[in-house]
C-alpha cells in the first residue's frame, strides 16, 4: 500500500493481482519523501506501472490516520532544516552539538510514534486484515512496515539504508567500531584514536535511540499482535532480503548473502532539455554549467546563506542553474538562473555540466555518480554528512569548497559504478522474484540475531573453557599441595625415626 497526504492522513493499500500463472502479488508499504521516490522507480520497473487511485489491477483501501508523520510533512521538514541551520551557523560548540542531537532525536521520536500508531490502526481493522490475508501476497516490499509484514507472516524485503536507530549494516552483519563508521560520526574507515572516541560516542547515541525511544514505541504493538519475546530491532534483523546502496559508494564492511547491492537503479540516460533551458546551458560556452539542488524539502535556505551562495556563484565563469523557491538574493549574478523545478537527471547527464551542488541525498548522489559529475556538498541532516564524507574520501566531492573540484576522480568512480555483471535494476528484480518463488529468502539470512548477546560473542563457550581451565589449575594446585604435605609428613617421620 501507498500513503499520501491530503487534509487528513490516508493509507492506501494497493496490490497487484496475478493475471498469469507466473505473476506475483506484492504488498507495498512505503514511506513518503525521497524514500518513496526510489521505491516508486523500482515498482514501475516490476510491471511498468504507475499508481493511480483506481486501476484494473489494483484495489485501493483508504483509512484516516489521526496525525501525519513529521517526516512526511514538507512544511515541518523545511522548518526543521532551517532550525538546524540556525543552531549550527550561530556557534559550533558542544552546546550546539547537543541542541542538534535533541532536534534530531525529537524528529525521529515523532516519526516512529506516528509509524507505530498507523501500524496499530491497520492491524486493529479486522475486516482489512481479512482482505489482506485473502489476497495471498508473495512478499511485502517495505521501508517501515516490518510489524505488519511479520503479523501477516509474509517474506519481508527491505528497501532501506537506515533502520530505526542507525545505519542498516549494524543490524545485518558484524560491524566493529574500530573501522566501521557510525551514522553522523563524520569519520572514514581509516579511524584514528580520536575518531574512535567519536565513533563510540555516536554509537552510544544510536543505542540510546534504539533502547530508549524506538523499541518502547513499538513494543506494546508487538506484544499484542506478534510476540512479547521479540522487539522491533529483531523483526528488522529477520528480514529476508535487504536492497542496499552500491559498494562503490559505501566504505567496505562485512555483509551477508541476503544483502542485494543495487545502488544506482534509479539512474538512466539523460533526455533532451526543454528548449529554453537548453539555450541557457549552451550559452555557457567552454566553461559549462553548475547545477544546484538541495532536494525536494529544502527549496530555499536562510536569506543570509542564500546571499553568500549567490555572491559566490556570481564570481564563477560557469553558468549556474539553481533550484530556489525563496526570495531572490540581492547578490544574484547574471550567470545564475533560478528555477522552481529542474530536470535533475537530464541536467546532470548534459555534456556541459561541470559540477553538482547538492545537500547529499542518496538519489541525487547516484545520478551524479552515474553521469560522472563531481559534487560540492552542503549537507544538513541525517546521512547527508556521511554521504558527502564518503565521496570526499574518494576524491570526487568537496564540502563547501566550490572552486576546487576534480572531475577525473569522478569519472573513475562512475566507471567503477557502471562496471557490474548486471544492471542494478535487473539485479533488484531478480532477487525480488527469487523471494517470491521461494516464499522468502531465509536460506540467505543468519540466525545470529536470535541469539542472546553472550552466545553471539561466545561468552558461554568462553565461560565453559575458563571454568575447565580454572578447575584443572585448581585441581593441579590442590594435588600438588596434597602431595607436598604428604612428602613433608614422610620426611618428618623419617627424621623422627
Amino acid at each position: 500500500f501507498h500513503h499520501h497526504q491530503q487534509n487528513t492522513k490516508l493509507w492506501n493499500f494497493l496490490w497487484k493481482n496475478g493475471v498469469a500463472s507466473q505473476a506475483g502479488n506484492i504488498l507495498v508499504y512505503p514511506v513518503d519523501g525521497s524514500h518513496w521516490l526510489n521505491m516508486d522507480i523500482l515498482l514501475r520497473e516490476l510491471d511498468l506501472w504507475y499508481i493511480p487511485e483506481h486501476a484494473r489491477h489494483y484495489s485501493s483501501i483508504t483509512l484516516p490516520v489521526p496525525r501525519a508523520s513529521s517526516l512526511e510533512d514538507p512544511q515541518y521538514m523545511a522548518s526543521f532544516l532551517k532550525r538546524s541551520l540556525e543552531i549550527w551557523t550561530r556557534e559550533r560548540s558542544i552546546l550546539s552539538f547537543i541542541k542538534l542531537k535533541k532536534e534530531n532525536i525529537h524528529l525521529l521520536e515523532a516519526a516512529h510514534r506516528c509509524s507505530a500508531e498507523m501500524a496499530r490502526l491497520v492491524m486493529e481493522d479486522k475486516q482489512l486484515m481479512e482482505k489482506l490475508k485473502a489476497a495471498n501476497f508473495d512478499l511485502i516490499l517495505t521501508d517501515p512496515g516490518v510489524v505488519l509484514g511479520s503479523y501477516l507472516g509474509l517474506p519481508i524485503v527491505l528497501n532501506v539504508r537506515w533502520i530505526t536507530n542507525a545505519e542498516g549494516h549494524f543490524a545485518i552483519a558484524p560491524s566493529p567500531l574500530s573501522y566501521i563508521p557510525t551514522i553522523r560520526s563524520l569519520v572514514t574507515n581509516k579511524i584514528s584514536f580520536v575518531n574512535k572516541l567519536k565513533n563510540f560516542l555516536h554509537y552510544g547515541i544510536s543505542l540510546y535511540v534504539d533502547y530508549g525511544i524506538t523499541r518502547p514505541l513499538y513494543q506494546g504493538l508487538i506484544n499484542e499482535f506478534i510476540d512479547p519475546n521479540t522487539n522491533i530491532y529483531s523483526l528488522i534483523q529477520g528480514a529476508d532480503l535487504w536492497l542496499r546502496v552500491d559498494v562503490v559508494f559505501e566504505f567496505p564492511s562485512p555483509t551477508m548473502p541476503s544483502v542485494v547491492y543495487m545502488g544506482g537503479f534509479q539512474c538512466k540516460p539523460s533526455k533532451p532539455l526543454p528548449a529554453e533551458l537548453e539555450a541557457f546551458v549552451q550559452s555557457s560556452g567552454e566553461h559549462g554549467v553548475v547545477v544546484m539542488s538541495l532536494g525536494s524539502l529544502l527549496g530555499s535556505l536562510l536569506p543570509e546563506i542564500s546571499e553568500i551562495i549567490a555572491a559566490a556563484f556570481a564570481r564563477l565563469p560557469q553558468k549556474v542553474v539553481w533550484r530556489h523557491t525563496g526570495e531572490k538574493p540581492s547578490t544574484l549574478g547574471k550567470n545564475t538562473l533560478l528555477v522552481n523545478w529542474l530536470p535533475q537527471n537530464d541536467l546532470l547527464g548534459h555534456p556541459k555540466t561541470r559540477a553538482f551542488v547538492t545537500h547529499g541525498g542518496t538519489n541525487g548522489i547516484y545520478k551524479a555518480i552515474y553521469h560522472g559529475v563531481p559534487m560540492l556538498g552542503l549537507p544538513f541532516i541525517f546521512d547527508q554528512f556521511d554521504n558527502m564524507l564518503s565521496l570526499k574520501a574518494r576524491g570526487v566531492a568537496k564540502i563547501l569548497e566550490a572552486t576546487d573540484l576534480e572531475r577525473e576522480n569522478m569519472r573513475r568512480m562512475s566507471k567503477r559504478h557502471r562496471d557490474t555483471p548486471l544492471k542494478p535494476m535487473d539485479n533488484a528484480i531478480f532477487w525480488l522474484e527469487l523471494a517470491m518463488r521461494h516464499k522468502g529468502a531465509a536460506h540467505l539470512g543468519t540466525e545470529s540475531y536470535k541469539m542472546p548477546w553472550y552466545a553471539y560473542h561466545n561468552g558461554d563457550v568462553l565461560v565453559l573453557l575458563l571454568t575447565v581451565v580454572v578447575s584443572v589449575l585448581l585441581l593441579t594446585l590442590m594435588t600438588c599441595r596434597v602431595l607436598g604435605r604428604a612428602l613433608c609428613q614422610k620426611k618428618k617421620e623419617k627424621l623422627q625415626n
